[in-house]
């Protein structure tokens, strides 16, 4: 009787985390661990992905995950853009907080020491042509190497009708 529990348990529980986990408005969504946890300025992280549809409104996103020793509450990061033509489409800097700047509290979901965020970085942006556009992002911080960065990501989304 125990066993029919346990495993009805588990299967309700597998169930839940498979469907929890469908996105249906997620187009791309990839993470690149920094090495040694540490983000040096020449390192340009890249994400790749493909537009069907250019008749859609796209959300696009960074994710970050930090360490809680990080030592600034902000994070400057800069994107570029590049269409499937291989031109330059868009160019920003973002700032982001990543604890709160008066009390120091880290922002963010996490656990123990470390803590992940996400940013919206474009906003109900079309995009013009079909195909493969490259997303590459670069720390602006004045430090090099920026300490206690353990992670950057991108996902775009479509809006939602």
């Amino acid at each position: 009787m125990k066993m029919n529990r346990f495993l009805t348990l588990a299967i309700l529980l597998c169930l839940s985390w498979t469907l929890g986990s469908c996105d249906a408005n997620r187009v791309f969504e990839e993470n690149q661990d920094l090495p040694n946890n540490q983000w040096p300025v020449k390192l340009t992280p890249t994400f790749t992905f493909e537009i069907k549809d250019t008749t859609k409104q796209y959300n696009v996103y960074f994710n970050v995950r930090n360490a809680v020793s990080y030592q600034f509450y902000n994070l400057y990061l800069r994107h570029y853009l590049i269409g499937p033509d291989g031109k330059q489409v868009s160019s920003a800097l973002h700032e982001m907080f990543l604890m709160d700047p008066k009390t120091g509290e880290p922002k963010g979901s996490g656990a123990g020491d470390i803590f992940d965020h996400q940013f919206r970085a474009l906003k109900n942006v079309r995009f013009a042509k079909t195909g493969k556009y490259q997303l590459k992002v670069s720390q602006y911080m004045r430090q090099d190497p920026l300490p206690s960065m353990m992670a950057i990501g991108v996902r775009v989304e479509k809006l939602a009708p």
